[in-house]
């Protein structure tokens, strides 16, 4: 088998939830190894979170954290409140190349785990810390979850229908942002050690990952002082664009007509090609006057037609669509499926799954590994015994102690 991008690279995870696991993942995917830190007290939170296998609570069940930690990991539990963790810990930092870590502002410094102190164990370890806002500035001692996030990147300000509330969006989307950063920036870290020899330290606020996604926002505040609106599915510069009712239950089918000429084949496909030239629909600027109007044309035509039909007509026709696709349509995508995207694993509690991913992108010559997640402390006499060498005696006293 070729040799994988970052075989040889060693991880050291503090981290818990979305951003920080899936921040190393995509080295995980080709090659390094991670060793996720937890607690029997402090296990990651997402193995608290449902939906759990046969719906009975436990931290080995549960399908939220099962679906995230899919590449190479193993797990091990250490208690960083006790005073014999930190010679444990030194291990640790001194076999990694990488430590990453995902606590609130001011929380590794109490525990001696900062970059300076991490220098002294290791001249050349390369840090990530990934919280919030960054760990300096006044909201850097704020702490909180993606959710959070997307109110305060202002995303949850435009996320709704007009003349209503807010809507936000479905998940913590910063979850899905942050960690692309992060991974590049690591990559770039490990050349730069290549070269140079030493570490570095990086500071990364999902706060400031999640922003480009809003700037034309920002831009149209801060030259016309113009606050953006909710104005559900709509765009300013495509009509009809919005997602329409399809033939069958909760089916759907999102449209956008981006120009007159996408406007022309529309109208073909519908049956009604006199509408192109209709005086309240031949311009965009006319379209979006009348777009109630517009809207209720678009829903009577594909009301009588499934959400696959509705699509494949008009993308036949060079009209952008695309059904609206529940978890079903997702398991059985031919094009998921061509990819391979999704694979079956056992899991000792969980059983044989089939939603385990691996990364979101696929290196041409170069296999990419996934393992299904680990157990709560699944590897702890591996991890002490063989990877930091420590004998049976000390692996034990550590047990005894309650430091393991």
């Amino acid at each position: 088998m070729k040799s994988r991008p970052f075989e040889g690279v060693n991880i050291l995870d503090f981290t818990w939830a979305g951003v920080g696991p899936s921040s190393g993942s995509y080295l995980g995917y080709y090659g390094a190894t991670i060793v996720k830190v937890e607690s029997q007290t402090r296990p990651d939170i997402l193995r608290t979170l449902g939906p759990f296998k046969d719906g009975i609570f436990s931290v080995d069940r549960s399908y939220h954290f099962l679906y995230v930690q899919m590449a190479k990991r193993y797990a091990i539990t250490l208690n960083l409140g006790h005073p014999g963790a930190m010679e444990v810990v030194k291990k640790l930092v001194a076999w990694a190349d990488i430590v990453v870590e995902s606590f609130a502002t001011g929380t590794v410094e109490k525990m001696g785990l900062d970059y300076d102190h991490l220098k002294k164990m290791k001249p050349d370890i390369i840090m990530l810390r990934t919280c919030m806002h960054g760990h300096t500035g006044p909201l850097a001692r704020q702490h909180g979850q993606g959710y959070i996030l997307t109110g305060l990147s202002g995303m949850d300000a435009i996320t709704g229908f007009p003349g209503s509330p807010a809507g936000g969006l479905y998940g913590p989307f910063t979850d899905h942002i942050a960690p692309l950063f992060n991974s590049m920036t690591l990559i770039a870290a490990l050349d730069y050690r290549r070269r140079t020899g030493k570490g570095i330290y990086i500071d990364q606020s999902q706060h400031e990952s999640i922003l480009q996604w809003v700037t034309p926002l920002i831009l149209n505040w801060t030259v016309n002082h113009k606050e953006p609106q909710t104005n559900g599915n709509r765009l300013s510069y495509a009509a009809p664009h919005g997602v329409y009712r399809c033939q069958g239950d909760d089916r759907w089918c999102a449209i956008a007509v981006l120009n007159d000429k996408m406007w022309e084949s529309f109208c073909r496909v519908i049956g009604d090609p006199a509408l192109a030239s209709n005086a309240n629909f031949d311009t965009l600027l006319k379209r979006k006057k009348n777009e109630d109007a517009l809207d209720k044309i678009v829903e009577e035509w594909t009301a009588r037609h499934t959400s696959d039909e509705v699509m494949e007509m008009l993308q036949k026709a060079g009209v952008a669509a695309g059904k609206v696709s529940n978890a079903k349509d997702q398991a059985e995508d031919p094009q998921l499926k061509h990819y391979q995207f999704f694979n079956r694993l056992e899991h000792p509690v969980a059983g044989a799954l089939s939603f385990y991913h691996g990364p979101l992108f696929r290196l041409s010559k170069l296999p990419f590994e996934i393992a299904r997640p680990p157990m709560v402390g699944e590897h702890n006499e591996y991890v002490y015994t063989k990877l930091l060498g420590l004998s049976d005696e000390e692996f034990v006293q550590l047990i005894t102690d309650e430091v393991i």
